[in-house]
């Protein structure tokens, strides 16, 4: 080798090896960090990175394009509903993507992908609550809205490629989105067993969809733990809690909600063999760091860090974040409720986290990125 290495043949063919073996090293790297070329997200304001501006949100929390929203780490609002990134935005991250142009402010920068996750959307069509006098200061878009736009993006922008259809590269995740319908129907005639049911089969048929098209790689998260949310403590009585403090009661739509949206999963892995189906438990993530606050970096859980100031939550519906007589907390990292529907950054970092590297999906996420590293 001595003698090879002296011969300037020997040097360029070493220094060729070299350089041949440094590529295919970089480019094993990309594929390792860049498993998707793109993401589809679908959901509520807990994933919408900006489809919603002021006066289009849920009734109370109209003001997402004023400051301080996104001021931790955008330093200005993006509507979106925290201090900073959401868990989409943790998602993409991970995967070495841009952040997820909203689909109605995209502007052309959608190389890899789109969000049409929208705030106060709700999971049953907008129709049921006109229908039934429950319409008022309701967001009109649906999950079949997300859908409809879905479709309309595809026929103006894929379908003029020539791999319409072909989702391979692409990672659908569709996040959390029910809670807005059991908020809707509080103190009406319906029961949480038909609400309940309604949002199943609306949920149901949009995920169907989309396996219909052909998506191959779907993650789909449940309901989060709603009772733990500042405005459900403001608004429920003291001796409705559970074992955490919590209100017991919404916290139990979000448990039965999540058992049957489950069973549907099942349902569809077996009826969709080819499609890797994860469910991310939103419910028992955000169980586990309101069981250990300390643990995870937060002291404050039920107080809100933008408010208005007044005891016991800093929370008032009438002085909500983003209005005059909002103040801001000098610490959102410590605080896991940002507005009182909403969570901060902090919280939405360590649930992604959870999501991503820890074992609340249902398989794990890197049984899904396995599985496309192994089709290709």
């Amino acid at each position: 080798m001595a003698s090879c290495v002296s011969s300037m043949s020997c040097m360029i063919l070493l220094i060729t090896i070299c350089t041949v073996s440094w590529l295919v090293s970089v480019a094993c790297a990309e594929g390792r960090t860049r498993p998707f070329k793109r993401v589809f997200a679908f959901g509520d304001s807990f994933t919408d990175t900006g489809n919603t501006q002021n006066a289009e949100g849920p009734s109370g929390f109209g003001h997402v394009s004023n400051s301080p929203y996104g001021t931790t780490f955008f330093n200005h609002s993006t509507n979106r509903y925290s201090d900073g990134r959401l868990v989409i935005d943790f998602v993409a991250e991970s995967l070495s993507l841009p952040y997820l142009p909203p689909y109605r402010h995209s502007k052309g920068n959608d190389t890899y992908g789109v969000n049409f996750a929208v705030a106060g959307s709700t999971a049953i069509n907008h129709l049921f609550f006109v229908k039934n006098n429950l319409s008022l200061d309701i967001t009109p878009q649906s999950i079949q809205t997300q859908m409809i736009w879905f479709n309309t993006y595809l026929e103006s922008h894929e379908c003029q490629q020539s791999n319409c259809r072909d989702f391979d590269d692409t990672l659908f995740w569709f996040g959390e989105i029910g809670v807005n319908d059991y908020a809707y129907t509080v103190g009406s005639t319906f029961s949480d067993d038909t609400i309940r049911k309604l949002a199943i089969n609306s949920v149901s048929g949009a995920l169907q969809a989309l396996l219909e098209k052909g998506a191959k790689y779907l993650v789909v998260q449940g309901l989060p733990l709603s009772g733990c949310l500042t405005l459900s403590m403001y608004l429920a009585p003291p001796d409705d809690r559970d074992d955490i403090g919590c209100v017991k009661s919404v916290n139990n739509q979000s448990y039965y909600h999540n058992l049957v949206l489950q069973d549907k999963l099942q349902e569809f892995r077996k009826q969709y063999p080819q499609a890797v189906i994860l469910y991310a438990d939103y419910y028992n993530a955000y169980r586990t760091v309101m069981k250990n606050p300390i643990k995870y970096g937060f002291k404050e859980t039920f107080n809100v860090c933008c408010g208005s100031g007044e005891p016991p939550y800093n929370f008032t519906l009438f002085a909500t974040c983003g209005t005059p007589n909002a103040t801001v907390c000098a610490s959102p990292s410590q605080y896991i409720n940002w507005d009182g529907v909403h969570l901060t950054e902090a919280m939405y970092k360590v649930i992604s986290s959870m999501f991503l590297q820890g074992n609340f999906t249902q398989p794990p996420f890197n049984f899904l990125l396995g599985k496309k590293e192994r089709l290709g």
